[in-house]
């Protein structure tokens, strides 16, 4: 399978366009949960493509309110290239979006194309999912602050948490679109506030305390104090490690969700990220 054939064409991409600002991206990543948007520039010569704009480079770049600072130059492909090479691209890159170009942007192709054509049929999907699972898991507590659980996932460099409870036990996931979904912009005040937890509360530790002021310029985001299980899913998917990539990949799409916690029995064992599925088709 091509790239052409799996690809969201340039008519159906959203875009957003130099010059802007963070705003413009801000709306994309929170109503419609994109993990990153295209950046193009007008010019004499027509629509160029500049780079990409992802969730991650909001949250690293608090400070900074232009596009053309805070976009990333990332690597394109073309429409003739094979999902495969397309797959192998975004392992090696780390990114979940590579831009299809020819001169012009011509479309994006995304995990989710790759996911979409494992299940299918179209990629290879036979790999057993417990030979593609991270065993390394990324977790948090159900009562820890959001605000807390979100600098968990910035320093873990991930974009979910599966959560527990005091039992040890899978109690929910979080991810940082959940994170994302309830972040609230305020217009017009300089600081939001200290919105951890009161002062006698057992996780307001003194290295986070400025946790809860988090910036966007021009406009700043206040992430809500309360405890993660308010806002974590709590009726979670689980895959066993005989289930095979093209059946995970059914999930996923199935399920609109990027990863699923490997069980063996009721025992958490690992995670299989949509990226660990690309992984087989290096």
């Amino acid at each position: 399978m091509n790239v052409g054939e799996a690809m969201t064409p340039r008519s159906d991409v959203v875009t957003v366009e130099l010059p802007g600002t963070r705003d413009d991206v801000l709306e994309y990543l929170q109503e419609r949960s994109f993990s990153s948007v295209p950046v193009i520039k007008h010019t004499d010569e027509g629509e160029q493509f500049r780079g990409l704009i992802s969730r991650d480079d909001l949250i690293e770049n608090p400070d900074e309110d232009q596009l053309a600072l805070l976009m990333r130059e990332v690597p394109s492909t073309t429409q003739d290239a094979t999902i495969e090479e397309a797959a192998s691209l975004m392992v090696e890159s780390g990114t979940r979006r590579v831009p299809v170009v020819d001169g012009r942007l011509e479309g994006i192709v995304t995990v989710t194309d790759v996911i979409r054509a494992i299940a299918d049929g179209d990629a290879e999907g036979s790999t057993a999912v417990g030979d593609l699972a991270a065993r390394d898991v990324n977790t948090t507590h159900d009562q820890v602050p959001l605000t807390v659980a979100e600098r968990e996932l910035y320093y873990a460099n991930l974009p979910y948490a599966v959560v527990l409870d005091d039992a040890g036990e899978m109690d929910g996931v979080l991810t940082e679109v959940d994170i994302i979904d309830v972040a609230r912009v305020v217009e017009g005040e300089a600081d939001t506030g200290d919105s951890i937890a009161d002062d006698d509360d057992d996780w307001k530790w003194e290295s986070i305390k400025a946790v809860g002021k988090r910036y966007l310029p021009t406009r700043n985001v206040e992430i809500p104090a309360a405890p993660v299980a308010e806002f974590m899913t709590a009726d979670v998917v689980t895959v066993s490690g005989t289930k095979t990539a093209k059946e995970a990949a059914q999930m996923m799409l199935r399920n609109d969700i990027e990863q699923i916690p490997l069980v063996s029995g009721d025992e958490l064992t690992g995670i299989v990220r949509d990226i660990n599925l690309l992984e087989a088709l290096r």
